[in-house]
């Protein structure tokens, strides 16, 4: 051996030795030397583009967008004619299945499990091997030849050899047909079938789609060729991976192969998919490494969406992009020592690491991220008047078309119907509290026109056209203390109110010229699930509490029969009111929940699964209105919906308002006195609008259009306090109806392959279903013979339903569980994994105290301090909670996951 040639074999030694010990390779001193080093045999040369074309012509630029690719791998083997042939054994859509050697049979889906060696061995062999970035050949004679050529230039191969892989790479491919039923002939079938399941688990264009569409009695060969040149350009490329054992060579060679452009590669996949990447592992079978094995590793890597290998095999520039690739998937890996742990445990401790890895590698990334422009957030200060309102008006407006077209979509049709009646629910029932708190003077039919007209304008103008404009509770609580106040010492309740809607027109110019809608960063989590968990609370209680009122109007009375002793008494059972008004609304409850999951369930087609889901509330009303039909003997409530558009006390009040009262006597200390409970009134609008817009607009929720805080505060406050001079009552963003709208447009992915959980694909960001649903409201009052068949009981199925529905996603009801629950059975979440059993209940018990507060202050006359008290835990958060927890724990429950 050479002086040169051992100086060789020592850095390929140490390559390997470096590896074993550590597989943070990013910056490798041995691989670099390597990469430039010359052999006395020749150049290892790292062949980026095809040495024989020309590349003066810069337009012509190969695709590096990256895509989902197909993955196949083939293996060399003996043949029944004792021939050698390449067999598939393996494929890749996005888990992995193998054939099965005895029935010759595809296996299920299964997430790839890799041996640590393997991807050491694929990391060595890619460091030394030929690496061909946009090779620009369209057949496989001529990407064969140019391989060999590399291979021979890199000294991986002896000259003499290069006829034998020529010939090796040349040979016949054997395909294993899909499992498909006898009747049908393999001939005619088994490609067309597998490419449906293909063009089904991919994201290629509608023309690819056609394709599959054809009868089942054509051959791929008559259906194909007329569609292929038109979408050949839009299918998804394929990887071929060829692995194998020969024995001509004595040491093993690899080829990492990027075509300029994909290519249809006749006799070599099992489908007509066009190739874009070939890998290719010979070598003799004394070797010691597992061609196998390293052939998984690749196709692996290539398949996995996580670690974005196959990104990198797009858009490499030389070999170095493809090692750090590889470094890259190693240090998001796991290496599972031998142990004799098994089933549950392993699979819970192996998850938690990983998803630990993950974290910190996302964390690291988006620290590294160039910071956005200022101007594009829309809580950072502009420093001028009205300036973020202006940003929000330049980042929002823009897209208004797209809030159009977005609409057309099955799936916000049924958020319609399902949002109308979450929406016309409240409205009926806080109205008829409403009317009983102010003896009328502010209804149904008020709150129906408000709901309606203020959503309408919402919709149209708004930023953020998810939320969804409303009643609420704490606001039913100001309007009760106010009216109090009002009648104690002799001030028109609805004069008052007038004055405060100027008020509050004014403060929320002010603020919005100002841009103190900024003021919500400081609304952190911890006051974001308390205000959160409080409205839906109520909710459920406001369902339960009407329940009970049922029960003490309806009781079950026994009548007897027959009174004398000739003749005995017998017993007749009373039709009950309050049972089969339970039965309504439990039923209307359940119907929907349950009709929500099964939209995720495996019975049914996808598209019926998912119509059926969508619209499982309107169908949970029509069952159980049919319910209430069928029992003609049982009175139950209706809805109480007015039978025109008047006001609910005629005899009372007018439409109109005068600023001076009814006798022209208002007192004048009042107008301006009045601006005190419009700051209540505003500081409760401000952080229910503000803080329901911040849950909406959560990360994962992944919304792409924005939102404008500065512009749907003014709209709120400014139409809410024109209303009060109608008698109109104020509303604000509905935090329990927003979230609901917002899930009903949510679009999950598919979990097309075991272990694939739907996630979160997009939300269907439009104002045409706030818009018609704003008009549905108002057009109840024309329908008012319709929805007077509609049992109340129904629409307390309905508030259920949502108050159940929004307590997901929200961290503190996660941590009331926990507090029943033994510490080993905790799920493996963020805040478990970090923070102390003990500690983390503590940090539960303060927010429960919290809620507690503001339940008793809404609950009491000190109501009128609500919001006050709301505004409390900021502080609470911000000087309070740092003194009792760390700031490594504080942050841990900043995160679900």
């Amino acid at each position: 051996m050479s002086a040169a040639d051992a100086d060789e074999s020592e850095t390929l030694t140490s390559v390997d030795l470096d590896g074993i010990k550590s597989h943070r390779l990013d910056d490798v001193p041995a691989v670099r030397r390597h990469l430039v080093r010359r052999s006395s045999r020749g150049p290892i040369v790292h062949a980026t583009r095809d040495p024989t074309v020309s590349w003066t012509n810069q337009h012509l630029r190969p695709d590096r967008t990256p895509h989902e690719v197909f993955v196949e791998l083939n293996e060399l083997v003996i043949d029944r004619n004792q021939e050698l042939q390449w067999r598939e054994t393996a494929r890749w859509i996005k888990f992995e299945e193998e054939v099965e050697e005895e029935t010759e049979r595809w296996g299920r889906p299964h997430i790839a499990s890799l041996s640590f060696r393997s991807l050491l061995e694929l990391r060595k062999t890619m460091a030394q091997g030929a690496v061909l970035l946009d090779l620009k050949q369209k057949t496989l004679p001529g990407i064969a030849q140019q391989v060999v050529e590399q291979m021979v230039i890199s000294d991986q191969i002896k000259a003499e050899d290069r006829a034998n892989v020529l010939g090796a790479l040349l040979l016949r491919h054997r395909c294993i047909h899909p499992n498909i039923h006898p009747s049908i002939q393999p001939s005619n079938q088994p490609a067309s079938l597998f490419l449906s399941t293909f063009l089904l688990l991919s994201s290629v264009t509608p023309a690819m789609r056609k394709i599959t569409a054809y009868s089942a009695g054509t051959s791929l060969q008559q259906t194909w060729p007329p569609l292929w040149t038109d979408t050949m350009e839009n299918l998804n490329p394929a990887t071929v991976v060829l692995v194998g054992s020969v024995g001509f060579l004595d040491q093993p060679s690899m080829a990492f192969v990027r075509l300029q452009e994909a290519v249809l590669l006749e006799s070599v996949l099992e489908v007509p998919v066009p190739v874009r990447f070939l890998f290719l592992l010979l070598g003799p079978p004394t070797a010691n490494i597992d061609y196998h094995q390293i052939g998984r590793s690749i196709s692996t890597l290539m398949s996995d969406k996580v670690s974005n290998f196959h990104e990198a095999a797009y858009q490499a520039d030389d070999r170095q992009d493809l090692l750090t690739a590889i470094n890259r998937f190693l240090d998001s890996s796991i290496v599972l020592p031998p142990s004799e742990v098994s089933g549950d445990e392993l699979l819970h401790s192996v998850a938690h690491f990983q998803r630990e890895m993950l974290r910190k590698r996302e964390e690291e990334q988006s620290n590294s991220l160039v910071p956005s422009k200022p101007g594009d957030e829309p809580l950072r200060r502009s420093g001028r008047l009205f300036g973020g309102l202006i940003k929000d008006v330049m980042r929002r407006y823009p897209q208004y078309l797209s809030d159009i077209r977005d609409a057309l979509n099955p799936q916000c049709m049924a958020a319609i119907i399902f949002i109308y009646f979450a929406a016309l629910s409240p409205a009926i029932t806080f109205g008829g509290l409403l009317g009983e708190k102010t003896e009328g003077l502010i209804g149904v039919s008020e709150l129906i026109v408000a709901t309606a007209l203020q959503g309408i304008v919402f919709s149209v103008l708004g930023a953020q056209p998810l939320l969804v404009i409303g009643f609420s509770g704490p606001l039913l609580v100001f309007e009760e203390a106010f009216y109090t106040f009002c009648k104690v010492n002799g001030i028109e309740y609805l004069t008052g109110r007038a004055w405060i809607g100027l008020w509050l027109v004014l403060i929320v110019v002010l603020t919005v010229a100002f841009e103190g809608s900024i003021l919500v960063r400081f609304v952190s989590r911890f006051t974001q699930e308390i205000f959160s968990f409080l409205i839906s609370l109520i909710f459920i209680y406001e369902t339960f509490a009407k329940l009970v009122k049922i029960f003490q109007e309806h009781p079950l009375h026994n009548c007897y029969h027959g009174n004398n002793t000739e003749s005995p008494s017998h017993f007749v059972g009373e039709p009950n009111t309050a049972l089969l008004s339970l039965v309504l609304m439990a039923g209307t409850y359940f119907i929907a929940f349950y009709l929500r999951k099964f939209k995720n369930s495996s019975f049914f087609p996808g598209r019926l699964r998912r119509i059926i889901g969508d619209f499982g509330v309107p169908i949970a009303i029509l069952i159980m209105v049919l319910v209430d039909y069928s029992v003609q003997d049982t009175y139950t409530q209706k809805l109480n919906v007015p039978s025109g558009f008047s006001v609910s006390s005629p005899e009372k009040r007018g439409w109109v308002i005068s600023l001076l009262g009814s006798d022209g006597q208002f007192p004048a200390w009042m107008m301006g006195a009045s601006i005190l409970p419009a700051i209540l009134v505003f500081i409760l609008i401000f952080m229910e609008s503000q803080i329901t817009a911040l849950i909406v607009s959560k990360k994962e929720r992944m919304l792409v259009k924005g939102t404008g805080f500065h512009v749907d505060l003014l709209i709120i406050v400014v139409v809410g306090g024109v209303s009060a001079l109608f008698g109109l009552p104020w509303l604000s963003a509905a935090t329990v109806r927003s979230v609901t709208h917002t899930n009903a447009l949510t679009v999950m992915s598919k979990a097309v392959a075991p272990g694939d959980k739907p996630r979160i694909q997009e939300v269907k960001e439009q104002r045409v279903t706030g818009f018609l649903v704003a008009v549905l409201v108002g057009l109840s009052i024309v329908i008012g013979e319709v929805l007077r068949q509609i049992p109340l009981a129904v629409l307390f199925g309905i508030f259920l339903y949502m108050g159940v529905m929004s307590l997901n996603g929200i961290q503190l009801t996660e941590r009331l569980i926990l507090l029943l629950m033994p510490p080993k059975y905790h799920p493996n979440h963020n805040y478990v994994r970090k923070v102390r059993t003990l500690r983390m209940h503590l940090f539960t018990l303060v927010q429960l105290t919290c809620l507690a507060l503001l339940w008793v202050v809404m609950a009491t006359a000190a109501a009128l301090a609500f919001p006050f008290v709301l505004l409390l835990t900021i502080p609470v958060r911000m000087l309070l909670l740092p003194r009792l927890f760390s700031r490594r724990e504080l942050q841990s429950v900043s995160h679900t996951t």
